[in-house]
């Protein structure tokens, strides 16, 4: 199935120039949204993973089928001042915008192994997850589902 076909691109969202990748379409094509999340997981089946960890927010509804595939736990990423508990951050710089993202401090434990999920290449600035290097995780994976779908 050609998953790149199943994104809507809106051009000139939220700002001109920019060009949104509308993922909506595909995860309500119930065969196109299994595959991309066996695709997902795949490359981490019958690896020892502790967590999947989803990026704000796109990365949301890809991480936790992931984790529920490969039997992990969940820790989520959102931005600025969304979590109700003790945090750390990590800034990051888009094309179009400044964030601050951030995970609780327990979320993942120092050791872990986790799989990183974000939905673009540089999406939520995270292509160097310090906010996970901070917590010593052994090996911080990254799935993402722009390389999936041909780099849409």
């Amino acid at each position: 199935m050609d998953l790149k076909s199943k994104i809507r691109e809106i051009p000139d969202w939220p700002k001109p120039g920019v060009n949104f990748k509308d993922i909506t379409t595909l995860l309500e094509d119930k065969d196109a949204f299994k595959q991309v999340i066996d695709l997902l997981a795949a490359p981490f089946s019958g690896k020892e993973i502790d967590k999947v960890v989803g990026i704000d927010a796109r990365g949301f509804l890809l991480a936790a089928p992931v984790a529920y595939k490969l039997n992990t736990g969940l820790a989520i990423v959102r931005k600025k001042g969304k979590l109700p508990w003790r945090c750390l951050a990590q800034e990051y710089t888009l094309e179009y915008a400044s964030n601050t993202v951030e995970m609780h401090r327990d979320a993942v434990k120092p050791g872990e192994k986790v799989v990183l999920i974000d939905d673009i290449i540089g999406g939520s600035g995270l292509d160097d997850p310090k906010i996970l290097k901070k917590k010593s995780c052994i090996r911080p994976w990254l799935s993402r589902f722009a390389l999936i779908c041909g780099n849409y």
